[in-house]
């Protein structure tokens, strides 16, 4: 167990491309049930519209009414470009039917460029994204939203049915004006392509931004994305992930060299206040059972609480 002074250490699954996700439907429910039954504490589906992908949205109801303790995560969700309006009220349904067990996080934009352009917005995206934040916000814990913004208008809107407890609404982002936004509007960070040394040093940066704006995020609101490239996988694929984002750190400082190097970045990034991990396979999962095992035995007694 990582014996944390910030919190419960929680670590989930992310799944990313149709190299990682089952074909088809029955073999998608297969992995649900055997998640269901792990140590896995969580599902991550990304938001790439161009590849083949499950939906994050779609994909989070489909696993939620699939299993009974899972909880299901949108890593991320690219919020500039989609109308907050109805995604409040997809979110406060989700929320309705699976209690608890919705982790929506946002992001500024797609991390592929050939989605970027999936996503139109009407103004700078900075500051699409951040009315769209409020207004999100607003309609899931307001009972009647009037909102006359530079991008958005509403007039006595309300999105019904709603959770009866608040939806935490995360963010990611790396750069530094993406996580003083995350202290000023989030109740949490996911971090992607981060260092264990750098998300110590991002969390600081957000705790004074939250501080500056009068607002405090939860201690264990803060994580980050890993990759473990699982013992005897082809070299070039464990270290693709670091390669295509991070070239300028050892691959060992992103990606685990097998299921001990994931658990030891665990440790390193929870020493500088980390609580919650989504780990990613960095190639092929040809038996997801075995990997489950292998995620269950290695990772799981790392959770506390």
């Amino acid at each position: 167990m990582v014996d944390s002074p910030h919190g419960t250490v929680r670590i989930g699954l992310g799944l990313v491309g149709a190299r990682d996700l089952p074909t088809f439907a029955d073999e998608f429910d297969e992995l649900l049930h055997a998640l269901d039954a792990s140590a896995v504490d969580s599902l991550w589906l990304a938001d790439i519209a161009s590849k083949s992908v499950v939906d994050p949205m779609v994909g989070s109801a489909w696993a939620a009414a699939r299993t009974r303790t899972l909880k299901v995560g949108t890593g991320v969700t690219v919020l500039p470009g989609r109308n907050p309006m109805l995604l409040a009220s997809e979110l406060a349904s989700l929320a309705v039917l699976a209690p608890r067990r919705i982790l929506p996080v946002f992001g500024l934009q797609a991390a592929q460029p050939c989605d970027r352009q999936l996503h139109p917005v009407p103004g700078r995206r900075a500051a699409v994204f951040e009315e769209s934040l409020v207004v999100l916000r607003r309609l899931l814990t307001e009972d009647s939203v009037t909102h006359h913004g530079e991008f958005f208008t509403l007039d006595d809107a309300a999105v019904l049915p709603r959770p009866a407890a608040p939806l935490d609404l995360w963010l990611g982002g790396r750069a530094d004006a993406g996580l003083r936004r995350a202290g000023r509007l989030a109740d949490g960070w996911l971090a992607s392509f981060l260092t264990p040394a750098e998300t110590a040093r991002a969390r600081g940066i957000i705790e004074t931004a939250a501080r500056d704006a009068g607002r405090t995020i939860d201690d264990d609101h803060y994580g980050t994305n890993l990759w473990v490239a699982p013992p005897g996988a082809d070299p070039a694929h464990a270290r693709a992930p670091a390669a295509a984002q991070r070239p300028d750190v050892d691959w060992r400082d992103i990606v685990g060299d097998g299921w001990g190097g994931v658990a030891e970045l665990v440790r390193r990034h929870a020493d500088g206040g980390l609580t919650k991990f989504v780990v990613r396979p960095t190639g092929p999962v040809a038996d997801w059972p075995g990997f489950l095992d292998r995620f269950t035995s290695e990772l799981g007694p790392l959770q506390s609480g």
